[in-house]
């Protein structure tokens, strides 16, 4: 298993209709959920999906401590200067507390996903995408063209381009015995090179 997440709301609703949701805590050991994006999260299937996670303890609610707050708020305001889809309060939660504690920010937010190479920050962000690959990878899930598909119909969310080219590709490569490559999801954090 991997060790702990920290979710934004985009991610967790999205994810909330998926009918494998629970591939989620079969690769952490928990994942965070940050008061203001609880509080963003009124409605079912998500907020029923949420509250069972947290009593079961396979989700723990994160208190935003002032550290935090005023790191989210620089992130903010960092995202503002830059070439970057603008970060909001929850989205830059999850990328402060990533950057303190080391967890991994699951985000549909594309500027949450590119800051980490844009703002050149030490965080893994991981969308549905790599949450699937890596499940995929792990041996959760068995055919990813067709998780990839459940899941666009499910959660009503469409993968772009360039992330079905990526998975053609690990699939190719794995279905090659000669390829020593490994068969990760990529993320952004600044230690990766970009994907083109």
């Amino acid at each position: 298993m991997l060790r702990e997440a920290i979710a934004d709301s985009s991610f967790l609703i999205d994810w909330s209709r998926y009918s494998r949701r629970d591939l989620l805590t079969q690769l952490f050991d928990v994942i965070h959920v940050p008061e203001s994006v609880l509080r963003e999260i009124q409605l079912p299937p998500a907020v029923d999906w949420i509250a069972e996670r947290l009593a079961d303890g396979s989700f723990a609610l994160f208190t935003e401590t002032p550290d935090i707050e005023a790191r989210a708020r620089e992130l903010m305001a960092l995202s503002r200067s830059k070439p970057l889809k603008a970060i909001d309060y929850p989205e830059a939660v999850c990328l402060a507390a990533g950057l303190r504690f080391g967890y991994t920010a699951l985000s549909e937010n594309s500027g949450a996903f590119f800051a980490p190479r844009v703002l050149t920050l030490d965080v893994t962000v991981w969308r549905a995408f790599e949450v699937l690959v890596e499940a995929w990878r792990r041996g959760l899930v068995q055919n990813i063209v067709e998780e990839l598909r459940r899941y666009e119909r499910e959660a009503l969310h469409l993968f772009r381009r360039r992330d079905w080219e990526q998975v053609w590709n690990l699939v190719r490569r794995r279905q090659r015995p000669e390829s020593s490559e490994e068969n990760t999801p990529t993320g952004t954090s600044s230690r990766d090179s970009p994907q083109g």
